[in-house]
């Protein structure tokens, strides 16, 4: 039983947690804090949380577990906030999506790394963003990977664990590095490629009717290009090398793929189209 939780950034990540572990019967209290208090207002009115605070420091006052679900650009400036208001028994978490930018945030702001704090990210999420977009079956059958460093406690591993699989999730754990290099070619990657898709038709569509075109597979392919641009952008900015060597890698298969068209290459062509089918179906699978 987690007998006080704050969740710092209350949307759709961080509501939907709070949802799940109420719906689960795991907590007594949620104690809510971003930085406007009409969004925490809207939070409570849907019973998400059950009291908020705008101060960080302030509310996670006597909480035993501290969710931190804010962009990454804000992640140090929320532990430094936190840091000496923390419970000597709290253990803390996060969403953010490239660990080592969030460990090297959390290092700067309190001098070392608490043993008690377990960097994680759970692997779900929609397009939508905001409380009102949170549901407490988000986290279902998805995965969260924990990535804890050498001197993290493990009880509050446990902990961690413990709350995500009440959530509905299934827990995985990997070193800081190997998650950034995976989520920037499964995550990251497919964002900016999407972003970027939509971008450039837009400048095409000044000239013609290209939108009025767009049927279901663009639809499909671009649904996360409306994600929150700013997560995205501190995402990129956070996580730059591994996403680079992945657009690098990217670069030379599309330029590849555009050789085969060039040479007609019909062969080449079915041969990828083929492969890059047989590995989704079994994803899918």
């Amino acid at each position: 039983m987690i007998e006080r939780l704050c969740v710092i950034g209350v949307g759709l990540i961080g509501g939907s947690l709070a949802r799940a572990l109420r719906a689960a019967g795991v907590v007594r209290e949620i104690v809510g804090c971003t930085r406007h208090a009409e969004h925490l207002q809207r939070a409570v009115d849907l019973g998400v949380i059950d009291r908020f605070d705008t101060d960080p420091a302030t509310a996670v006052e006597g909480a035993d577990l501290v969710f931190v679900s804010v962009p990454l650009g804000a992640m140090g400036a929320i532990f430094a906030a936190i840091g000496d208001a923390l419970a000597d028994n709290a253990v803390v978490t996060d969403a953010g999506s490239a660990k080592a930018a969030v460990v090297a945030d959390v290092r700067s702001a309190l001098g070392s790394v608490p043993d008690r704090f377990v960097p994680g990210h759970p692997i779900a999420g929609t397009e939508q963003s905001g409380v009102e977009a949170s549901f407490a079956e988000l986290y279902q059958d998805r995965r969260v990977i924990l990535t804890p460093l050498p001197d993290t406690d493990r009880d509050a591993v446990a902990r961690v664990r413990a709350l995500w699989e009440a959530a509905g999730a299934r827990v995985n754990e990997m070193g800081v590095e190997h998650h950034d290099e995976v989520l920037a070619a499964t995550s990251h990657l497919p964002h900016i490629l999407a972003f970027a898709l939509v971008e450039s038709l837009a400048r095409m569509s000044e000239q013609r009717e290209i939108f009025e075109y767009a049927a279901g597979g663009f639809r499909d392919f671009t649904r996360i290009a409306s994600s929150d641009p700013v997560m995205w952008r501190d995402i990129c900015l956070a996580n730059g090398e591994a996403i680079l060597t992945m657009i690098e890698r990217f670069d030379q298969d599309i330029a590849s793929l555009a050789d085969a068209i060039r040479r007609h290459d019909g062969d080449r062509l079915l041969a990828i189209f083929q492969g890059a089918k047989a590995a989704r179906d079994a994803f899918l699978g």
